[in-house]
């Protein structure tokens, strides 16, 4: 699956920043990392369910802690207060979750660019700021130089679509779009075009299906690819090529990893309720919920921001 596309925050550390597809946009990274795939398990569902920092704090609690901390959740889903979660208020609950999220992320990055605390973030500050005194060595003391000045390019290419007015300052919204493209409409481009920078090794402008399937798995040693590849074969094939011509071109692409027609957070609101719902009404009792807590520890409810259950965390 492809990863999130973030901007290299490795600040002083940037010999150690991560390769360039893991600053991807994954086009579910608004609910989890994880490939979505209940056969290997359900960590997408749980980071859906509880937020991404909650999901670690659940997997550290012991039974009873997660149960009174699952409880307080529900609680807080169920707005109608009538003991149960129907459908609408956990679709709500998941793009809170979202929303908080993205918030927070934003958050605790401005602080890092803001060196004069204006309210703004300068291209200048956010360059000199992760990248330092690197630029006056030209790279030359990175392992890898012309991966980090492709890094910077690409974080100024893209810092110059968010930032609408031309103004080389980016506002907070405008910071928000350079963190999460995937949110806004008029960063589409930019993400399509970084995504096949990234997978058409070629260089052609179009995605192979090799190009596809090794953006997301290498076979080691001659061993057989999984299933969950062979399906992916199958989807390129019948859903993501639509035009059959063997190769993903850049609408294709932005069909697979930004779909317009498609709600994440309510097909995950359909897919718990599907899992978790036991007597089959349509919605969820925190008994219900109890009893599935190997899907719920593995869900986007409960994995969002620091998914923190407090009067502050309003809906």
């Amino acid at each position: 699956m492809l990863l999130r596309l973030l901007p290299s925050f490795f600040l002083v550390a940037i010999a150690l920043a991560v390769p360039a597809k893991e600053k991807r946009v994954h086009h579910h990274s608004d609910l989890s990392d994880h490939a979505h795939d209940d056969t290997h398990g359900y960590q997408y569902d749980h980071e859906a369910f509880l937020g991404k920092e909650e999901a670690k704090t659940f997997d550290q609690l012991t039974t009873e802690e997660s149960k009174d901390r699952l409880a307080k959740i529900v609680d807080r889903i169920d707005t109608d207060k009538d003991g149960f979660v129907s459908h609408g208020e956990l679709h709500h609950w998941i793009k809170h979750r979202q929303r908080r999220y993205i918030e927070e992320n934003v958050n605790k990055h401005w602080k890092d660019y803001d060196n004069n605390g204006d309210g703004k973030i300068g291209w200048e500050e956010y360059k000199n700021t992760t990248y330092g005194f690197y630029l006056d060595e030209e790279f030359d003391d990175v392992e890898d130089k012309a991966t980090y000045k492709s890094m910077l390019t690409r974080d100024e290419r893209r810092f110059r679509v968010a930032d609408r007015d031309r103004d080389g300052i980016a506002t907070r919204e405008e910071f928000t779009a350079f963190l999460h493209p995937e949110e806004f409409d008029h960063m589409r481009d930019v993400v399509v075009q970084e995504t096949m920078e990234d997978i058409d090794k070629s260089g052609d402008g179009k995605v192979s299906i090799d190009e596809y399937i090794g953006d997301m798995y290498t076979s080691e040693n001659g061993e057989n690819e999984p299933d969950w590849v062979q399906t992916e074969r199958k989807h390129f094939a019948e859903i993501r090529d639509t035009n059959k011509d063997g190769y993903l071109d850049a609408g294709e692409v932005i069909q697979w990893i930004l779909p317009t027609e498609v709600d994440h957070a309510d097909n995950e609101a359909k897919h718990l309720i599907h899992e978790t719902d036991t007597n089959k009404d349509g919605q969820l009792s925190l008994s219900e919920l109890l009893d599935k807590m190997d899907v719920i520890k593995t869900s986007t409810i409960t994995d969002y921001g620091s998914m923190r259950v407090d009067e502050h965390d309003e809906l």
